[in-house]
């Protein structure tokens, strides 16, 4: 059964595009990444799926089950990690988890102690009181505790130490292991390349790319570094050039016969030609306009 299903799924606030056509699948156990920069649709479109804005036009369903009509069926089989947390002032931490799982008629706390232990929460303190950081822990541990069959998670390490992203992203592999379902918007590549199976890059509201982390990182552009000088200005395939004192490094994606040839007219003395990171691949789509899904 597939997790997520949406179908030309689109939101508009008035004529403000918000997402257009947002077609993709994520498959029941999978850890589908969803990346993106700020503003392009990213939130949008989780919080379209969890009925928290009404839908344009599209259609979508979660295990099945239509957003619209059966929103509090889904919602029961769910744990959201928004993007920043807001609690109620002068509740204490303890307070809140027991209020979202009172909310769900669950008694979660085994669970949340756990995992409180784990992320070095206080249930103690009041959540007025905690920083940026420890208010995203208790969000996290609401999200976790009632055991959902899928995570919904928005920029989820935002605040968190190195430290502490480590043991949540532990948290999250052992869920996804138990048999969860991991869907995970952010906008740090590294999380995606080293957490998902798949991903969906979302460009302006629209979906460019949908495929395995591995075939989006496969595409013709290197990473090219010499020593030395050569004159590349204007040259069809350079990008992001950079000039160095001893040398120069830049993205290429054309011929390297071409290449290798204008290179042998300059003044060369080491050249190094690699794989890019997913960073620069991204950025690849991003200005290409997608590729094939």
């Amino acid at each position: 059964m597939d997790a997520i299903r949406t179908e030309l799924l689109t939101k508009y606030y008035g004529k403000a595009r918000g997402i257009e056509n947002v077609s993709l699948t994520v498959k029941e156990g999978e850890c589908f990444g969803f990346i993106g920069p700020n503003g392009a649709g990213k939130s949008t479109t989780i919080r379209t799926l969890l009925g928290m804005i009404s839908l344009t036009s599209g259609h979508a369903s979660i295990f099945g089950m239509d957003i619209q009509r059966e929103r509090e069926k889904i919602l029961n089989r769910v744990g959201y990690l928004p993007s920043e947390a807001v609690f109620y002032d002068g509740m204490r931490v303890r307070d809140v988890l027991k209020l979202s799982a009172d909310l769900r008629k669950r008694d979660c706390k085994s669970a949340a102690a756990g995992l409180c232990q784990r992320l070095q929460l206080d249930p103690s303190r009041k959540v007025d009181e905690l920083s940026f950081g420890n208010r995203k822990k208790v969000a996290i541990v609401c999200a976790l505790q009632h055991n959902p069959d899928l995570l919904i998670l928005d920029e989820p390490t935002s605040g968190l130490d190195p430290l502490m992203q480590k043991e949540f992203f532990e948290v999250i592999r052992e869920r996804n292991q138990e048999g969860a379902t991991v869907f995970l918007s952010s906008h740090i590549l590294s999380e995606i390349q080293r957490n998902c199976n798949r991903a969906a890059i979302i460009r302006e509201g629209n979906i460019i790319a949908c495929n395995s982390v591995e075939n989006l990182a496969k595409t013709k552009t290197r990473r090219v570094s010499i020593h030395g000088k050569a004159e590349l200005e204007g040259m069809d395939g350079v990008r992001d050039l950079h000039n160095f004192v001893d040398g120069m490094h830049f993205l290429y994606s054309g011929d390297v016969n071409r290449l290798l040839s204008v290179l042998s007219q300059g003044n060369i003395q080491d050249i190094s030609i690699t794989e890019p990171d997913l960073e620069e691949i991204f950025l690849h789509y991003y200005e290409k306009g997608g590729a094939s899904r």
